[in-house]
This record gives C-alpha cells, sequence and structure tokens, in this order.
C-alpha cells in the first residue's frame, strides 16, 4: 500500500511544478535586486553634474553627490602658515618688526674738499690766508697756485680778523676751555670740563696749530658736517684728515692772515 501512495504524492508534485505561470503572478513581491556599490556609485554621482565630468574613485567614496567641497591648503605648506592665513590683517601687521632707523649724519658740500685752485695775490708761498667770508682757508704755493680747504669759521659775535703767526704745533692736544667759555656754557645749562685729554671726542681734534698769543687755533674737528659755516668761538676748524694734511705742510713761525 506505502508504494502506491508514495508514487501518486511524486505524481502530484511533478504537475504542480509543471503547472503555467498565471496572470496575478507578476504582481506578486519579488526579492530585492542587490546591486554592488562599486558599480552603482558612478552613475548615482553624476546625477546633476555635467555627464563628461568624472571624478576619481577615491572623491567618489568620499565625497556624496551634489557636495560643495571647500578648498584646503595644500599639505607642503606648514602649519604655522596655515594660521597666519586664517588672521586678520591687523595681527599679521602687529606681528612684524618695524625697520630700524638709521640715524644719516649730514654729508660735507664737495666744495669743501681740498683743491689746488689758481692764486694770484701778494702773499708768498707758505703762507696761510684764512677767508672768513668764503670758508675757505689756503695754502699759497710757489707756482702761481694755491692749495684750497674749507673750514668753519667764528660764528656772528666772534668774528675776527689780523696777522700771527703759527707759534707751536701739537698732535691730539689736549682741550681746556677759558674761563669766558666756560662762564657762557653755564649760563646754557651746559657744563664744560676744566681740561679734556686729546682723543677722537676731544673737540680739537686730530692735530692744532696754535696763533700768536691769542686764544685761537687751526684745528680739527669731530663733526665734520659743520665745515663750510660760521659754528665756532673763534677758532678755525677743519675735517681732521685736513688738518693732518696741513700740518704735515706747514712749519712753525708761518704766517697766518685772517681776514
Amino acid at each position: 500500500m506505502r508504494k502506491p501512495l508514495i508514487l501518486l504524492a511524486s505524481i502530484a508534485m511533478l504537475a504542480e511544478l509543471a503547472a503555467p505561470a498565471f496572470a496575478y503572478d507578476r504582481y506578486a513581491e519579488r526579492p530585492p535586486v542587490v546591486v554592488s556599490p562599486d558599480l552603482s556609485a558612478p552613475w548615482v554621482l553624476q546625477l546633476g553634474r555635467n555627464p563628461g565630468q568624472v571624478m576619481p574613485r577615491q572623491q567618489r567614496r568620499q565625497q556624496p553627490a551634489q557636495a560643495q567641497v571647500r578648498p584646503t591648503a595644500p599639505r607642503s605648506a606648514p602649519r604655522t602658515a596655515q594660521r597666519q592665513k586664517t588672521r586678520p590683517d591687523g595681527v599679521q601687521t602687529a606681528a612684524l618688526r618695524a625697520p630700524e632707523k638709521r640715524s644719516v649724519k649730514p654729508q660735507i658740500n664737495p666744495i669743501y674738499l681740498p683743491q689746488t685752485v689758481a692764486y694770484d695775490g701778494g702773499e708768498k708761498a707758505g703762507t696761510i690766508i684764512i677767508d672768513t667770508s668764503e670758508n675757505f682757508l689756503y695754502l699759497v704755493q710757489a707756482d702761481g697756485q694755491a692749495r684750497r680747504y674749507g673750514v668753519g669759521t667764528g660764528k656772528p659775535g666772534f668774528e675776527w680778523s689780523g696777522t700771527h703767526k703759527v707759534t707751536s704745533k701739537r698732535e691730539w692736544p689736549e682741550w681746556r676751555p677759558p674761563a669766558e667759555m666756560i662762564a657762557r656754557e653755564r649760563a646754557k645749562g651746559r657744563v664744560l670740563p676744566a681740561m679734556m685729554t686729546g682723543g677722537p671726542e676731544n673737540p680739537l681734534g686730530a692735530r692744532a696749530l696754535y696763533l700768536g698769543s691769542t686764544l685761537y687755533r687751526i684745528h680739527g674737528t669731530n663733526q665734520p658736517w659743520t665745515i663750510g659755516g660760521a659754528v665756532s668761538s673763534g677758532c678755525i676748524r677743519m675735517r681732521n684728515e685736513d688738518v693732518m694734511d696741513l700740518y704735515e705742510r706747514v712749519a712753525v713761525g708761518t704766517n697766518v692772515v685772517v681776514r
């Protein structure tokens, strides 16, 4: 009995499988179709974009469709530079150091530099002539010429003229201000020393030629930019290099004519 029953069950199953499909089967729920993300991503990302624009695979995976990408600083740029770019202009300016100002001293007018000029006066060779109106010192030479130097002369109230001889010569002389000058400068609030040893800071400079029994001298200066002006208390001042040159050219007893 069992064999016929099994045979009949098998025939029924085969008949059910071979049965034709009906129209309502198309409306039955179908299993979802699963597509690999690697295949669908390019088409989804291209929605809303230019069909000709293709993004690299790495960007496809990291960026969603129609996402706005903000520009970032290049990887090679240091972090400190990136921070400075985000700072306001005021902060960046405050961090910069202002350039150091260099003090520039006035330059001497080239007309007062030593030069040889023609001379047709009546003084003999070797005489020193000082023109206080033009601020020139002339050393007369034997061939109708003179060596001319620029000088600083007495300021208003301290002008003088006359003829004297060079009574002594000193290298890097010490300075002993006269009592009148000390009192005059004290009234201005400036205290002068009773004596200052010779050296670069000394107002008499590198050389001095003393004139007769007067308190006046032809001397150097540590303020060469004053040459060409009425700046002294009566002395004749020269650049240090010029007074050193004159010092070697004249001797004690030389006539000095101040006009």
